[in-house]
């Protein structure tokens, strides 16, 4: 019996883009290009036709943008739907609010020969995945996520002062790892978390150009001060440092400071920037200190770098199947051993802090946080 082919809408009002993702995909030997549509309207009135398992959509089009049919394809037709974005801060942050209002990955455009092998695998990847991915518990666990924090108190985002509290964090670290589903649910975690706080690294997969915007959309809903890292940047506490697209981001300590090195190299665990690679180097300097985080995400990034912030004497958090947008990376790092504590998304900031205030500065926790 012959397995059913994944069936691909492509919407783009590129010709030209239109054709190299046609012939990325019609190479796949289990995915089936069924359409394609050069704008919005045209897509909305192929789908209920065609029936795609996943639709590709591009960001900027005529008559119907991106984010218009995104939201049209998800109120009439639940789909996965991959964003192809441009690689421009503009697209990148339209990228940004696409997968908050539900896409549930994207990919670079390619914009030179160059680039099509690199594009190739990951649009296969990708789009395989979403084929996968079941939508109308992503969208709903993502409006429920939305009702809750509109319910909420509106909390701080003064940019806070080093206090004698978060001096003595400044030898201490949170490391975050997180890939498919983390804007979102990295912007619940840092609209929560309050000072002190240790300083934090964070690596999400993201390519070049998406991590700036990123670091600023979470920097202006954070108390915590965010930026995309730089190399030779200081770990400080209250100030979080997000690996730069395309790079690896390690920990070096140099007399009794720690710096972020970024530089290039091949992939780690399949990715670059690596959770791994990160959080393997926060290890080593930090041991007993340190702190993991592992996040949703596809594939098996970070499960390495949890258990050796185990082996080290840190702690480590897992984020839960039922809030997590793909239950990959974190049910990796779990089911290896590498977790010693799961918690739901709502509860992340809570529990951090509380691990900080008993561990780290020893003093009683509060019975919530907000």
């Amino acid at each position: 019996m012959t397995t059913r082919k994944i069936r691909v809408l492509i919407v783009d009002d590129s010709m030209v883009i239109r054709q190299i993702l046609h012939d990325i995909i019609s190479e796949a030997p289990d995915m089936e290009v069924v359409g394609m549509a050069c704008d919005g309207l045209q897509a909305l009135e192929k789908i209920p036709k065609l029936q795609p398992d996943v639709v590709t959509l591009d960001i900027q089009m005529p008559r119907m943008d991106g984010l218009a049919t995104l939201d049209a394809i998800l109120q009439r037709h639940p789909l996965p739907v991959v964003m192809i974005s441009s690689l421009t801060q503009r697209g990148a942050e339209i990228t940004l609010q696409a997968l908050d209002q539900g896409a549930i990955d994207y990919i670079p455009k390619p914009e030179s020969a160059g680039q099509l092998t690199e594009v190739r695998e990951e649009l296969v990847r990708k789009v395989r995945l979403a084929a996968g991915a079941d939508v109308q518990r992503i969208l709903r666990i993502r409006r429920e996520r939305k009702q809750r924090q509109a319910s909420l108190p509106k909390l701080s985002v003064i940019k806070c002062p080093p206090d004698a509290a978060a001096e003595l964090l400044t030898d201490k670290c949170i490391a975050i790892g997180i890939s498919t589903g983390g804007p979102p649910a990295l912007s619940v975690l840092f609209q929560q978390l309050q000072p002190p706080m240790p300083p934090i690294v964070v690596v999400q997969h993201m390519p070049p150009h998406f991590t700036k915007p990123l670091s600023w959309r979470l920097d202006s809903i954070s108390a915590l001060s965010i930026k995309e890292a730089a190399d030779g940047d200081l770990l400080r506490p209250n100030h979080v440092l997000i690996a730069p697209g395309g790079f690896h981001l390690e920990l070096r300590k140099i007399g009794p400071q720690v710096k972020v090195r970024i530089f290039d190299g091949p992939p780690v665990s399949g990715h670059k920037p690596s959770v791994d690679v990160m959080m393997q180097s926060a290890a080593k300097i930090f041991g007993p200190r340190c702190v993991g985080v592992i996040m949703t995400g596809m594939g098996r990034d970070g499960a390495d770098g949890c258990k050796a912030i185990r082996a080290a004497g840190g702690y480590v958090f897992g984020q839960d199947e039922a809030s997590s947008d793909v239950y990959g990376m974190n049910k990796v790092a779990f089911q290896e051993g590498g977790v010693d504590r799961q918690f739901g998304l709502d509860e992340g900031a809570r529990v951090l802090t509380e691990y900080v205030r008993k561990h780290f500065l020893k003093t009683p926790t509060p019975s919530a946080v907000g």
